[in-house]
């Protein structure tokens, strides 16, 4: 696993908490969003800004960081395809262990299922996994611009909040062969028994 950079925004040093169970640090902060930080159809840009209220608290197995995360989400409204923005609000809380004592807990309880633990490396706190963690479960699977946004018509793609009297006639299928054969029946003149009747 690849050690963690200090001068990663979202990286945050056990030094300011110390190990004394019981001690406290907070901090606000202003990082840049990660790259791919949403979902396919909504993410915060990269970059962009987020507001962090952070609280790390010391204690035996290692530091617990709770806190608070708002930024703006970006995306396209689902049914009409126009650009919206949602805000983003979510909390978080998780437990970051020392290396020795996840040794140790890892040789009490043989099944403890190790890729579920948040580990302090080099004295450094990664915090984007736990902001990943907290926000793309909040983030809408559909994100509309309003919810009563009519959309886009399935026939032509017309956007309907532009014209509400927007419509196709609509053909029975099971006539719709009949109205093939109009065009022609128009175009092959009198039938003999209506000539005879001339």
């Amino acid at each position: 696993m690849e050690r963690n950079a200090p001068t990663s925004p979202l990286v945050l040093d056990t030094k300011d908490v110390g190990r004394r169970p019981g001690a406290m640090h907070e901090v606000d902060l202003r990082p840049g969003a990660p790259a791919d930080f949403g979902t396919d159809v909504l993410a915060v840009p990269q970059d962009q800004p987020m507001d962090l209220q952070v609280r790390m608290e010391s204690v035996h197995e290692g530091v617990l960081v709770t806190g608070t995360v708002s930024a703006t989400a970006k995306g396209a409204c689902v049914r009409c395809l126009d650009e919206i923005d949602h805000p983003v609000d979510a909390s978080f809380q998780e437990l970051f262990v020392w290396p020795d004592r996840a040794k140790h807990h890892r040789e009490v309880d043989a099944e403890s299922d190790q890729d579920e633990e948040y580990l302090i490396e080099d004295e450094m706190i990664d915090l984007e996994t736990v902001l990943r963690d907290a926000v793309l479960p909040s983030l809408p699977f559909q994100p509309v611009c309003r919810d009563d946004c009519p959309g886009l018509c399935s026939e032509c793609g017309a956007r309907l909040e532009d014209d509400p009297e927007h419509y196709h006639e609509q053909i029975d299928p099971r006539w719709a062969a009949l109205e093939a054969l109009a065009p022609l029946a128009s175009d092959t003149g009198p039938t003999d028994n209506e000539e005879k009747r001339n």
